[in-house]
């Protein structure tokens, strides 16, 4: 067994990662000597080992839908974008690429679309996470520079997390934030309209209005300057303040106006606002709540402002600091990988044009920005781009408006998708499918939230006829005719490249900068251990600008939308803690898919009384632009008039949970990221005949139900269920065979099913039209069982023996339910998240649950005393 240093798939955190590879078995763990997470690990990087097999994988070329050889697949691919360049130009092609890819792979696929096809016609996925604080950073600093590390947390006396669900989004910086606080008292302020699990723990929770943050960030940049706040000196010598910004600032941001913009108590606001005063060393680290707007770069820049202002920039434990959502959106940014940039951090300014068309030998370089990614689908849609490359990405999920993806991809003439998994949402769509690497196949760089690049290695060999994305991009150019300038057998080749640009005519203008790699050699890049390019920003006072000063940017506050009759409320979207994007991933683990196993609405308990929804009821969610069904969760922790969906589920999942159908296709005037975060929606009770569920160890694609949502569990699926009709066409469709126990309810229209093949349970079906159905993890661990359960327990649905009812999932590392962590705090008296561990051992390995299990003491004990 060997051990590999490599980095996590997921978010931007970046953590470490070794791996003991077996074959093509893996145990994962922590890498202690990794700056970004000394050894920990949350709950998706945990079970990363439950996701590495080969379901699902696309494991060869094909052309509509044939198996086909690789040169003919390259042929088909070169010729097609070819011929499409030369009949309509360059501008009638595109690619959709992915923060999935590693820096290599961004690098050739940037190269080849601005400066070889000619168009600026490439973006990313990341445009819908943290574009909106590319372009912050560039109009502030002038360039796009994270002025901040997780040392700053460490180091930090207040912490204000703003639209940043951490707990869940970001696990591993929320437990160096609550270390943090345990160690030296850091003070932390939530700033979030809905009360989430990162707010346990906080000194004061603000539940703004939605869409109201510029008003809140300048509301406290009008208190610093009347309280004398403003490092005067520093304005003075660092930064340029437009005409008329303080004017303007003035209106509408005292107090009084600001809470009521934000509709927060002015006692709140007041008490957030003597915290920054009395704590100037402070960390704003903000994340999607800010980027995914319609006014996100405003969102940006207000939060810099009160920075830039009060001084509290390029000293430790003082920064606004963006934490970006995937594996290694900052490597794409410091490739080009968006549309609105060139490369190198350079934007479309001749000389920055004529500097890489120089160093690229480039035949005809783009001269001008590319589509934004929502633009480029409507461009798609409306024929004007005709053949596009869709590169380790979903967009028919996660796209807003994504029925109108749909119709793009499937009305354009020439669909390309290279992807690692053979069947999901867009793949659908594709003329041409190219086998991808998968995460634990890759080799090169990745770069994290604080600008540190890691090296990603491969666990396993190839798996099938799969190609590293980078080998991919450059035979395609190859077979275009560009064989010289894509002529790489490695990727350190790429890697040297990508440092050779970086620092090509740079002279100091941009940070970004790592020429000290430009002639690392092979072994030296094998063996890279984690470096942060950019030392310690604006340390210097000292900006990316033609004068070196920074610039504070005037912000306004977006009118407030009145309530629609006919949509009245309003919708938030994220994730959940152990899911990721769109589930082709973590969907495979079974531990993974306990803690939410249906994709489920928040509602206000208030509003749900209003519309006669109870507790797992389902629910229409419905929008403009489409609607989807949801299970309900009543949840105290949402404000009046909105609600919440995760962003996970798609087609090869559920009938329901389609969030991506949902959102308004409205984009950031600058930055163009869609704003997902606040769309007006209704919600309806949905009032089937019956509801069920079904475990099985094979499930079929198609289930003949109104609604149906399934999710791994070990040895098998678990599908829950709803529709009209004769449940019995269910059972047909979904039942294998084998020998069949079952019963029916007359009195309460039940059907219970169960299949038995060679002495063993192989699936079962619950269905109900006015009762009950048994909880489902006894009839879930029968499929794995030594032994077969009696027919009398198996159609009961539990042992004859009563276990105790665990409740949902909370610590999946350990599988401890909340009612048994709930128990426990009341029968043994525990207080702590510390005592619950030794208890239960919740809480123990990847730290994930311990903001669930703090809330649940909390809950526990006010019971106690209410």
């Amino acid at each position: 067994m060997k051990e590999i240093r490599t980095t996590c798939a997921y978010c931007g955190v970046g953590c470490g990662i070794k791996a003991a590879v077996d074959g093509r078995e893996v145990t994962i763990k922590g890498d202690q000597e990794h700056p970004a997470n000394a050894g920990k690990l949350c709950s998706k990087g945990t079970h990363l080992g439950e996701t590495v097999g080969l379901e699902g994988r696309l494991l060869y070329p094909e052309i509509g839908g044939k198996r086909v050889t690789w040169d003919r697949a390259i042929d088909r691919v070169a010729k097609r974008f070819a011929d499409t360049i030369d009949r309509y130009g360059p501008d009638a092609v595109a690619f959709y690429v992915s923060g999935q890819l590693l820096t290599e792979d961004y690098y050739v696929a940037n190269k080849l679309m601005k400066g070889f096809i000619g168009s600026g016609n490439i973006d990313t996925n990341s445009r819908l996470c943290m574009s909106s604080a590319v372009a912050g950073h560039i109009r502030a600093f002038g360039e796009d520079v994270v002025p901040a590390t997780y040392e700053d947390l460490d180091q930090a006396d207040l912490i204000v997390l703003i639209g940043s669900n951490t707990a869940w989004c970001h696990p591993i910086v929320y437990q160096r934030i609550m270390a943090a606080r345990a160690a030296r008292g850091t003070k932390l302020v939530v700033i979030d309209p809905r009360r989430t699990e990162t707010c346990e723990d906080a000194d004061l929770h603000l539940s703004l209005r939605p869409g109201s943050d510029v008003a809140l960030m300048n509301g406290l940049l009008a208190h610093c300057r009347d309280k004398g706040l403003l490092d005067e000196g520093y304005l003075e010598d660092c930064v340029n303040t437009p005409e008329g910004f303080w004017e303007t600032l003035s209106e509408g941001s005292d107090l009084w106006s600001t809470a009521a913009a934000c509709d927060l108590p002015p006692a709140d606001l007041l008490a957030f606002y003597e915290l920054f005063a009395n704590n100037p060393r402070t960390v704003t680290l903000f994340s999607q709540g800010i980027n995914q707007s319609v006014r996100g770069t405003d969102q940006v820049n207000a939060i810099i402002n009160v920075h830039l202002a009060t001084g509290r920039i390029g000293k430790p434990g003082a920064a606004p600091f963006s934490i970006t959502g995937q594996p290694n959106a900052m490597g794409g940014r410091e490739v080009g990988g968006l549309a609105s940039t060139l490369a190198a951090h350079m934007d479309f300014a001749p000389e920055n044009m004529a500097t890489v068309k120089r160093f690229w030998a480039a035949p005809r370089m783009a001269s001008k920005p590319g589509l934004k990614a929502v633009d480029l689908f409507r461009q798609v849609r409306e024929g004007r781009i005709k053949a596009l490359w869709i590169m380790a990405t979903n967009p028919a999920v996660s796209l807003p408006d994504a029925g109108l993806v749909r119709e793009a991809l499937a009305t354009c003439p020439f669909v390309v998708v290279s992807d690692c998994i053979g069947d999901t949402d867009t793949a659908r769509f594709a003329h041409v499918k190219l086998p991808a690497a998968g995460w634990g196949e890759k080799n090169g760089t990745v770069t994290n939230s604080d600008r540190l690049i890691s090296r990603q290695r491969a666990l396993f060999p190839l798996a099938g006829e799969a190609k590293p994305d980078w080998w991919i991009i450059t035979q395609v150019a190859q077979a275009m005719g560009w064989t010289e300038a894509f002529a790489y057998d490695r990727p350190a080749d790429i890697y040297r490249e990508h440092a050779r640009l970086s620092t090509y005519r740079n002279e100091g203008k941009r940070l970004f900068d790592i020429g000290h790699h430009a002639v690392i050699s092979n072994p030296a890049y094998d063996a890279m251990e984690p470096f942060r390019w950019g030392d310690a920003p604006f340390a210097d006072g000292r900006f990316c600008t033609p004068d070196g000063k920074a610039r504070l940017v005037a912000t306004q506050q977006m009118a407030m939308e009145k309530p629609l009759a006919k949509w009245p409320m309003t919708l938030n979207t994220g994730r959940y803690r152990d899911q990721w994007h769109t589930m082709t991933r973590t969907g495979l683990s079974p531990k993974l898919s306990q803690h939410r196993r249906e994709p489920l609405v928040e509602i206000h308990p208030a509003d749900a009384a209003e519309h006669d929804i109870a507790a797992d009821d389902l629910v229409q969610v419905s929008t403009p632009q489409g609607d989807s069904v949801f299970r309900a969760l009543l949840s105290e922790g949402q404000r009046r008039g909105e609600v919440f969906t995760p962003i996970h589920w798609t087609d090869r999942q559920s009938t329901g949970g389609r969030t991506g159908l949902l959102p308004r296709p409205l984009v950031d005037p600058v930055s163009g990221q869609p704003g997902f975060k606040n769309t007006p929606v209704r919600i309806e009770k949905l009032m089937p005949e019956w509801r069920g569920f079904v475990i099985a160890r094979e499930i079929p694609d198609t289930i003949p139900a109104a609604y149906a949502t399934k999710v791994r569990v070990l040895q098998g699926w678990l599908v829950e269920v709803a529709g009209d009709g004769d449940p019995a066409v269910l059972a047909k469709a979904v039942l294998p065979k084998g020998e069949r126990i079952e019963t029916v309810d007359q009195a309460r229209g039940g059907l219970r099913v169960a299949v038995i093949e060679d002495g063993q349970l192989i699936a079962a079906l619950f269905v109900t039209r006015s009762g009950r159905t048994p909880s489902r993890d006894w009839l879930i661990s029968q499929l794995a069982a030594a032994g077969m359960a009696s027919s009398i327990e198996l159609l009961a649905g539990r042992p004859a023996a009563p276990q105790a009812d665990r409740g949902p999932i909370v610590c999946v590392c350990f599988d401890v339910g909340m009612k048994t962590i709930i128990e426990a705090i009341g029968t043994q008296g525990l207080v702590s998240v510390e005592a619950v561990g030794k208890a239960l051992s919740a809480g123990t390995n990847c730290g994930s649950c311990r903001p669930a299990i703090q809330r649940l003491i909390g809950e526990t004990k006010e019971a106690a005393h209410g």
